[in-house]
């Protein structure tokens, strides 16, 4: 029996605490939280409005507070502890993936032109191959996300199940590590009176998250494999990001505990400001050395608006530098990849271990394609028929491509055959609702949530 035994949905929703309704009598959290939020970096830049030159000024000096959950939402504790201790395997699982060509071929070429963006990605992981780039390491910072499953009937417990597994611009690290610590916080500070009405909360319920620090470091750990102190790091951003200080905690860190500097560009700013020199050195403004890249964009057509940013990122990707990720781990990302991993015999292609790979696939929920084959006309026909039963992904990190219960069969029927091989069909987790307390832009509501946990991981 495993270590990692569930229990069941009766027992895990009994065991809940239960928050107050009635917001109305807790503003008094609001300037608390707020404040707290505020002075200990837990904001974002303010949305951009319309006005002349003075107001974009101002706009550039205008924080808004990360809109958040009031209080902790509950998950069980052994699933968890087993999605925890499965991470350094799943790194291993994906880098392994990466570096195998054949299997990357042969999967990502079923797509055919169906995906342009995938598409284009891996004729540039070809184009780099053919090239023979040599890179001096790899470094993968990934987030492995999970809903907790409660099938009917308790004696099926509950599941951690992998919802996707992002290789590339996976976010929130710095900003997650801090609501923990706002709820440490307020916890101790207010005991949540008036929010708690039910159960108890203890601080060894709101588990530590090193994420804040650690992404910072294995950034640190492949800027010591290029081997020159004096080289920078790039910080491969979207025009008007405004999740910014997710990203500055991670500067922070390189420059005060590693002493890199970071140099925060679009890729259309490396178009237009670097250059590969004759030994295959990114140069910034010709003369500074750009030991590593790292992406928080790159993962959607909408990060590559023109030519100028694909020829930015080709400039990355032919040079010495290390992109984290590389294209390989990119392209391992894709939702055809996770699909195919579902299948029988995969995961053993990269895991030796019966039970190591047995606690892989237990994290699994069906995953199918939707291609030409038998199986993909069966998931095919079966998504029009039970569309509630199913979510449809196509090639993207994020759930905001998603298509969800009666959009299904809409989808479907208006895409044709070849577009349907971009997709695929992975049956819906069906996660337990919790009644929690948000607050967002200084008002509280009362809002039923479902929790989606992000275990990060980094593999140099």
């Amino acid at each position: 029996m495993s270590k990692f035994a569930a229990r069941t949905v009766s027992e895990f929703l009994a065991a809940r605490p239960q928050y107050a309704r009635d917001v109305s009598k807790l503003h008094g959290y609001i300037d608390l939280a707020v404040d707290w939020e505020a002075s200990h970096g837990l904001v974002l830049r303010a949305p951009k409005g319309e006005g002349s030159g003075e107001a974009e000024d101002w706009h550039r000096a205008s924080l808004v507070p990360a809109p958040v959950a009031l209080a902790p939402s509950p998950i069980p504790r052994v699933e968890f502890e087993k999605v925890v201790h499965l991470q350094p395997v799943l790194n291993r699982l994906f880098d392994r993936i990466s570096r195998d060509d054949e299997f990357l071929d042969r999967t990502l070429e079923s797509l055919g032109t169906s995906d342009e963006f995938t598409w284009r990605v891996y004729q540039m992981f070809l184009r780099q191959r053919a090239l023979g780039v040599e890179k001096p390491g790899v470094v993968g910072i990934h987030r492995s996300d999970y809903l907790i499953d409660a099938p009917g009937g308790d004696e099926k417990g509950l599941r951690a199940k992998q919802v996707e597994f992002n290789t590339i611009a996976a976010s929130f690290a710095s900003l997650s590590s801090i609501v923990g610590d706002l709820h440490r916080y307020l916890l101790e500070r207010t005991g949540y009176e008036g929010v708690l009405e039910k159960g108890v909360i203890d601080r060894g319920q709101i588990p530590g998250n090193e994420s804040l620090t650690s992404i910072g470091d294995g950034i640190a750990a492949g800027f010591g494999l290029y081997g020159d102190k004096d080289a920078l790091v790039v910080m491969v951003v979207q025009p008007g990001e405004r999740n910014v200080y997710d990203q500055r905690f991670v500067e922070k860190r390189l420059w005060e505990k590693h002493g890199i500097k970071v140099v925060r560009l679009t890729f259309a700013e490396i178009h237009d400001r670097c250059t590969v020199d004759s030994d295959n050195r990114l140069r910034l403004d010709g003369s500074k050395e750009v030991a590593v890249a790292y992406y928080r964009s790159g993962y959607a057509p909408t990060d590559f608006p023109t030519e100028k940013e694909w020829e930015g990122r080709w400039l990355v990707e032919k040079s010495r530098a290390i992109s984290v990720p590389n294209l390989a781990y990119h392209l391992a990302g894709c939702k055809k990849i996770q699909q195919v991993l579902a299948q029988p015999g995969v995961v053993e292609r990269f895991v030796s271990d019966q039970e190591t790979a047995s606690l892989v696939r237990e994290c699994f929920v069906g995953l199918y394609p939707l291609d030409s084959s038998a199986e993909g006309q069966k998931a095919y026909e079966d998504a029009i028929a039970n569309p509630d039963k199913y979510v449809v992904k196509p090639q993207r990190e994020g759930g905001g491509y998603n298509t969800y219960g009666q959009d299904i069969p809409q989808l479907l029927e208006r895409i044709s055959a070849d577009e349907r091989k971009g997709y695929i069909l992975m049956d819906l987790i069906r996660a337990p609702g919790f009644g929690n307390i948000l607050l967002r832009n200084g008002q509280l509501f009362a809002s039923e949530v479902v929790s989606e946990l992000g275990i990060y991981g980094v593999w140099v």
